[in-house]
C-alpha cells in the first residue's frame, strides 16, 4: 500500500508543534553531533603534534586515532541503537549526546597518544547512538508523508554543523600565535564543540517517546514480541537480509568517507604547506595558514555536501531509492578520485565542494532509507547496525591508507614523492564506491511504502 502525499504540500506544511519540536531536537542532537566529528578532523593534525614524541608520524598516528574513534563509533552504534528501542529513543538519545559531548571536552586535556585515544574512543560510542536514534524519532512521530523529505533534511543540517567546525578552525587559526598560543588551537576546537552538545541534553529532557514506539511497546509485552533483539533481526530472513545489504552499502559510503573524503585536510594542507614555503613564508605563518585553510576546505566541502543531501533527497522521492544511490555512487567515485589527484593549489578549492556534493550526498540516502527496511521494535536497531557496523570495516579505511601510503612511498625521501603516494593510495582506495553500486542491485525499493511492520510482507 502506497503513502503519497495526496496533498501536495512541502513537507513542512504537514507538521505540527509538537512535530516541529521533535524534528528540532534531533536533528540539533545530530548537527552537534557532526560539528564535533568535523573538529576532530581539523584538529587531528595539531592533536598529534602535540602529543606525539619527537619522530613520531603525526599521519600515521592520526590515523590510528581515526580508526579508534570510528570503532568506538561502531560499538556504540550496536549497544545504544538496540538499547532505544527496547527502552525509548528519546532517553537513549539524551544519554549518547551527554557522552559525547563530556569526552570531546575531556579530549583537550589529553597529555599524550594514549589517553587522547581513549578519549576519541569515548566519543565514538556516543556518537554512535546519535544516528541511528535521531532517524528512528523522526520517522516514528512525523506523519508518513513527511518522513522522507524531513530526514534528507535532518541529515542534510548535518552540514551546518560541519560548516561550523570549519568556521571555528578559520577563526582560531586567525588568533593562534597571538591570543592562544602557536599549536594549541586544537584544545580550543575540542572544547568549543563540547558546550552546545552539553547544553542540548537539557532541551531533550522534555522530549516524549513516539506514540508509534509507545503503542508498539505496550502491544509488545502483550505478545512477546522482542524489541532491540540482534537476535530477531538475524533470525527472521525478512529483517536479516535487508540488514545485511544496508550493512554493506553503507560500507561503501562509509569507508570512502571517513577512509578516503576526510582526510582531505590532510591534502590541502601538504599543498599549501609546500606552496608557501616556495614562497619563503616562515614556519609560525605556515602553521597558521594552514589551520585556516584547512577550515576553508571544511567549510567548501560542506556546502557541497548540504546540496548534495538536498539533491539526493529530491532525486530519491521523484526517481525512487535505488536510481538515486546508483547516480550517487559512481558521481562519488569520480569526484573523489579527481580531487586527490588534481588538487595542487587553493584555487582548486572548488573540487572540494563538488567531492563533498557527491559524497555526503550518499548519507542523506541512508537517512531516507534505512528505516524503510525495518520494524518499529527494531528500527533502531537495525538502522544502527546498518550504518555503524560497517564502521568497524571503515575503521580499517585509515590504516589501510597509511599503510597504503607507506608501501607506495618505498625509498621516496622527498615530501613531493610522499605526497603522490598519499594521492594514488587515497585513489585507489576510492574503489570502494563501485563495491557500493554492485549491492544496490540487490536493494529493495521502498519509494512510496509505507514503513514495513510484523506481518504479511507488502506487496512490491
Amino acid at each position: 500500500m502506497k503513502s503519497p502525499n495526496v496533498s501536495g504540500l512541502p513537507w513542512w506544511r504537514l507538521l505540527n508543534r509538537h512535530h516541529w519540536f521533535v524534528f528540532t531536537v534531533a536533528s540539533l542532537a545530530w548537527l552537534f553531533d557532526c560539528l564535533d566529528q568535523q573538529l576532530f578532523l581539523l584538529a587531528r593534525g595539531g592533536a598529534m603534534k602535540s602529543l606525539l614524541p619527537v619522530g613520531a608520524d603525526p599521519k600515521l598516528y592520526g590515523g590510528y586515532a581515526t580508526a579508534i574513534f570510528v570503532a568506538g563509533w561502531a560499538t556504540g552504534g550496536l549497544i545504544f541503537g538496540a538499547v532505544g528501542d527496547r527502552i525509548g529513543r528519546a532517553k537513549t538519545l539524551a544519554m549518547t549526546v551527554l557522552l559525547y559531548s563530556v569526552c570531546t571536552g575531556l579530549s583537550a586535556w589529553s597529555k599524550g597518544w594514549i589517553d587522547f585515544a581513549a578519549f576519541r574512543f569515548a566519543t565514538g560510542l556516543g556518537v554512535g547512538g546519535v544516528f541511528g536514534l535521531s532517524v528512528a524519532l523522526v520517522a516514528d512521530s512525523l506523519p508518513e508523508q513527511a518522513r522522507t523529505g524531513a530526514l534528507g533534511m535532518l541529515q542534510a543540517l548535518s552540514a551546518v554543523g560541519n560548516v561550523t567546525a570549519g568556521s571555528i578552525a578559520i577563526l582560531l587559526g586567525n588568533l593562534e600565535g597571538t591570543t592562544i598560543p602557536a599549536g594549541q588551537s586544537w584544545k580550543y576546537m575540542f572544547l568549543i564543540g563540547a558546550l552546545p552538545a552539553f547544553l542540548c541534553v537539557f532541551i531533550q529532557i522534555r522530549l516524549k517517546e513516539p506514540e508509534k514506539w509507545v503503542k508498539a511497546r505496550a502491544e509488545g509485552r502483550l505478545t512477546g514480541a522482542k524489541f532491540g533483539s540482534y537476535t530477531s533481526l538475524f533470525g527472521e530472513a525478512r529483517w536479516r537480509r535487508p540488514a545485511l545489504l544496508g550493512m554493506l552499502l553503507c560500507v561503501a559510503g562509509v569507508v570512502g568517507l571517513w577512509g578516503i573524503g576526510f582526510f582531505s585536510p590532510e591534502l590541502v594542507g601538504d599543498v599549501i604547506d609546500r606552496s608557501l614555503k616556495a614562497e619563503g613564508v616562515g614556519p609560525d605563518k605556515i602553521s597558521k595558514a594552514k589551520t585556516v585553510w584547512t577550515g576553508v576546505n571544511m567549510i567548501v566541502q560542506n556546502v557541497g555536501a548540504f546540496l548534495g543531501m538536498i539533491t539526493f533527497t529530491k532525486a530519491a522521492q521523484r526517481w525512487g531509492r535505488k536510481p538515486a544511490f546508483a547516480v550517487a555512487l559512481v558521481a562519488a567515485f569520480i569526484s573523489t578520485v579527481g580531487f586527490f589527484q588534481f588538487f595542487n593549489s587553493k584555487a582548486d578549492i572548488w573540487m572540494s565542494f563538488f567531492m563533498g556534493f557527491c559524497q555526503l550526498g550518499l548519507f542523506a540516502g541512508f537517512a531516507i532509507y534505512l528505516p524503510e527496511l525495518f520494524p518499529t521494535r527494531l528500527r533502531s536497531t537495525g538502522t544502527s547496525f546498518c550504518y555503524n557496523v560497517g564502521r568497524f570495516i571503515a575503521a580499517s579505511g585509515p590504516f589501510t591508507l597509511g599503510e597504503l601510503q607507506k608501501a607506495l612511498a618505498a625509498g621516496a625521501t622527498s615530501p613531493a614523492a610522499k605526497l603522490l603516494a598519499f594521492r594514488s593510495a587515497a585513489s585507489y582506495i576510492s574503489l570502494i564506491f563501485l563495491f557500493g553500486l554492485i549491492v544496490v542491485y540487490f536493494l529493495r525499493e521502498t519509494k512510496g511504502q509505507p514503513l514495513p511492520e510484523d506481518g504479511p510482507e507488502p506487496a512490491r
